[in-house]
Parts: structure tokens; sequence; C-alpha cells
């Protein structure tokens, strides 16, 4: 059911707080006001005791174990198959890198508004759960992932860089990108946005990305300075993509959903992949931990530094590469 807008005096309002756009539904509001409902709606849950929080957390538990159901571009509103999910790695076991996060490409399919496509103007962007499109729509299927970047502040002492939004988005297992890949121009799956705790840690709920010719395979992250910044690429503070281990890979790309992975691994390595290439993906190659059959989680620390001047975001010039 689509949330209604209370009409009052002051103007058009849900939940007691005014719409930040008055001539659109409530669910064209945009992520920031996304982002204070889901506050508000967590303070209340606090307030009402522990038997609804404990109510809360089952079912968010329910939610987190769900995968993604069998086919990418099947009917409308698919229902996800329960799987185990991998455990998060523990902050404790990530250790500080030699260096800042390198920065890279955004490639050619970033829907973030830089080459036309934009998923961070969408309602409902900031989200955990990658697998399915915004709103419903074809649920991307394969080996369940969950991944943790956990952001440092260097210009701090490295101190955890809470409350920055980080915007992360992958292929499927056939190596295509939702809003560009044909086929999957009307998707947004597999792209999401969540603003860093405490520990500065996001943790998002996906799948193993396949792998396409002429790159290693990879997660694209951006990171803001807050949610409200993201709907312009421009405010980015760090754009750079994580890499997988190849030892968990030959497992994954033997399964039928990851056709044509195994055959394009074999043509590419760290080492020669234009992205990972200059020093093999030293400070971008995550730890991860599970297998092919129940899943993997990976963890990736960012060390992000505010004094430097990003340098990265655009396309690189020809070819596949870029992606």
């Amino acid at each position: 059911m689509i949330p209604e807008a209370d009409h009052t005096p002051d103007g058009p309002q849900y939940e007691g707080r005014p719409l930040d756009r008055p001539d659109d539904e409530v669910v064209d509001q945009g992520a920031a006001f996304d982002l204070r409902t889901l506050v508000s709606r967590r303070g209340i849950l606090s307030i009402a005791g522990l038997g609804v929080g404990a109510a809360a957390l089952a079912a968010c538990t329910a939610v987190g174990n769900a995968a993604a159901s069998p086919s990418a571009t099947g009917a409308a509103t698919p229902s996800p198959t329960p799987t185990p999910t991998p455990t998060p790695t523990p902050t404790a076991t990530a250790p500080l890198p030699a260096g800042e996060i390198p920065d890279e490409t955004a490639g050619p399919y970033p829907g973030d508004g830089s080459n036309g496509p934009d998923v961070l103007e969408q309602s409902g962007i900031v989200r955990s759960d990658l697998r399915s499109s915004i709103g419903g729509g074809a649920t991307a299927d394969g080996v369940p992932l969950q991944f943790t970047l956990r952001i440092t502040d260097m210009a701090n002492g490295d101190t955890p860089f809470a409350g920055v939004a980080v915007y992360a988005w992958h292929c499927d297992a056939q190596g295509r990108y939702s809003m560009y890949s044909s086929g999957v121009e009307n998707e947004s799956y597999l792209r999401g946005v969540q603003v860093t705790d405490a520990d500065g840690q996001v943790t998002f709920t996906s799948i193993v990305p396949g792998c396409y010719s002429g790159r290693w395979p990879h997660i694209h992250f951006e990171v803001y300075p807050a949610v409200d910044a993201i709907t312009d690429s421009a405010n980015a503070i760090a754009t750079s993509q994580l890499a997988f281990p190849e030892s968990m890979l030959g497992g994954v790309y033997a399964l039928p959903a990851y056709d044509g992975s195994a055959a394009n691994l074999a043509g590419v390595t760290l080492a020669s992949d234009n992205v990972f290439g200059d020093d093999g993906g030293a400070l971008q190659v995550a730890t991860v931990t599970g297998d092919a059959s129940s899943g993997f989680s990976a963890m990736l620390v960012a060390r992000v530094d505010t004094t430097t001047a990003p340098t990265g975001g655009s396309m690189p010039g020809g070819g596949p590469g870029g992606r």
C-alpha cells in the first residue's frame, strides 16, 4: 500500500513531518526523507519496550536470511527463498591497511547521475539488501554475499568515519549492470546506500558478482560526507573498488547461474587488470570467509583522507576495462 500524506493547514505532512517535495507522493520524497522516517520509526520502537524490540529483531533476522529468487529477469516482486546467510566478519579481525584506499574509476555504469541514470534520487535507495530492484521488479540470483566496508578517517588519526554515506553497486551473475545493460535497463538491483555506524561500518546483503570480459570481479563504491550529499556525484570524497580473492571464485563460477564467468576469469589476473594491476589490488582485496554452497562474508577496510583531493569517478578511455 502506498502511504498517503495528511493534509494540514501547514501543508501536506507524513508522520507529523512536512514533505520535502509537497507536490509529490510520500514514496517520492528522496533519500534524506526516507532516512529521517527510518530513524523516527526506530525511536518509536525503542520507546515501546523490550517485547516490541525483540519482535522487530526477529523480523529483521528473517529478512536478512532470505536469498535471491531464481530469476533475475522474472515477474515483478518475486518471493525470496530462505537460505543460510554468512556471518559478517568481526571488526576486530580487520587490520588497518598500509595506506589510503586508491581512487578508482566509477566506470561507465555508476547510476549516480554523472552520465544519465540516477538511482541516488530514488526513494528507497537507503537500504542494506541490494538483491531486488527498488519498489519491486526483478531479483538478482546468485551465491549469497554479505560484504562489510569499514571506513576510517585518516585526517583524524584513523578514527571510525561515522555518519558518512556509502553507495555500493556491482554487476549481476551474468555480468550485467542494472539501469544500463540490455534486458535490465529498467531494473535497479545490486545498488544501495548505507550510512556508517559508530564503528565506521556499513554491511550490505547481495550476491557474488559475475566476471565479465576484461575485468577482475569487483564491487564499486563511493563515499559521501552525509546522506544528504548523495544527490550530486561531485560530492563524493572517495571513489574506489573492492576486489575478490581468486581462492573463492572457482567454486562460484562453476555454478550454472554464472555461465561464462569461469572463461572470462581465465583471461584476466589481478596483475593484468587495468584497475587493480598497478599494485595487484594490495589495498583493495577483501578478506573473505565462507563457501559457494552456504555463501560468503567479505570485509574491506578503506582509509579515506579528506585532506587530499579525490581523483576517481571519471570513466577511463576506451574498451570494457573501465567497467
